[in-house]
């Protein structure tokens, strides 16, 4: 049965187990990584203005190189938009998008250095299939664990709002508290250990107070590990349970070996 355009691309584009597919893989990995130093050394001023010029250029050719690739994903899976509102899709979108904003928003290209998220296709493509396992098992812990999380944060926010009033009221207005968003702001330094020194309490019960926050901060520290950590030992995924074939209709991966329909949009894994 001969093949389509279409399929032929997708699977130089998106499967890493055959040699045309790894080689595009490499070479990608490759362009992100020279395109991630070509911001870097544009964001040194004397390297910026002895080689500005020649950084832009570059910067402009991998970017187009990039915008192609992007439109040849969403061209070669059958349900485009699937894969455009994927992880990667999105990831893939963003690594793009600032050096078009540069044109309006100065300075916006140096956001480029979000395709570093892509070189997590580096798992994918030397077919490190257990680390992708490790990481669909964070992920799915943080998933479950968001509610709590949510709560955790909620009740931080109220706590650090009465500390950093109760705080303002003490100092009154004296060693930097001037109102009671900037003690709230203190207390936020405080409750998370940071400690920046810019506002500290001058009176002995603002000095009391703030060794209490200090210590209920070392206290709260452990509380998010310990939810995201409950909720992992909770997942038992298997480490030989992912491949590295994508599925030719939405893009995603992350199946089973064996698995003849993709778990996301239903489609025939092989064609």
């Amino acid at each position: 049965m001969k093949r389509s355009s279409r399929d032929i691309v997708h699977e130089i584009i998106f499967e890493a187990d055959t040699p045309s597919g790894k080689l595009f893989d490499l070479l990608l990995i490759a362009c992100i990584v020279l395109s991630i130093l070509t911001v870097m050394l544009d964001s040194v001023q004397s390297l910026s203005a002895q080689y500005g010029d020649a950084l832009y250029v570059l910067e402009w050719v991998f970017t187009i190189l990039f915008t192609i690739e992007y439109f040849l994903r969403l061209w070669c899976v059958r349900k485009p938009f699937a894969y455009a509102g994927s992880f990667y899709g999105i990831v893939d979108l963003l690594s793009i998008l600032p050096s078009y904003l540069s044109i309006i928003i100065a300075g916006s290209h140096y956001l480029l250095v979000i395709r570093a998220l892509r070189m997590l296709r580096l798992f994918r493509v030397l077919k490190l299939a257990q680390y992708i396992t490790e990481a669909s098992a964070l992920s799915d812990a943080m998933h479950a664990s968001k509610r709590k999380i949510f709560v955790f944060l909620y009740c931080i926010v109220v706590l650090v709002v009465i500390l950093g009033s109760l705080m303002y009221i003490v100092e009154a207005g004296g060693g930097g508290f001037t109102s009671i968003p900037k003690s709230i702001y203190w207390a936020i330094v405080t409750l998370t250990t940071v400690g920046y020194g810019d506002i500290s309490p001058q009176t002995p019960l603002g000095q009391i107070l703030a060794s209490l926050i200090m210590i209920i901060g070392y206290a709260i520290i452990a509380v998010p590990t310990g939810i995201v950590t409950a909720e992992m030992t909770k997942s038992a995924i298997s480490k030989s349970d992912i491949s590295t074939q994508a599925c030719p209709d939405c893009g995603r991966g992350g199946h089973s070996p064996k698995a003849d329909y993709c778990m996301y949009c239903g489609s025939k894994m092989h064609i």
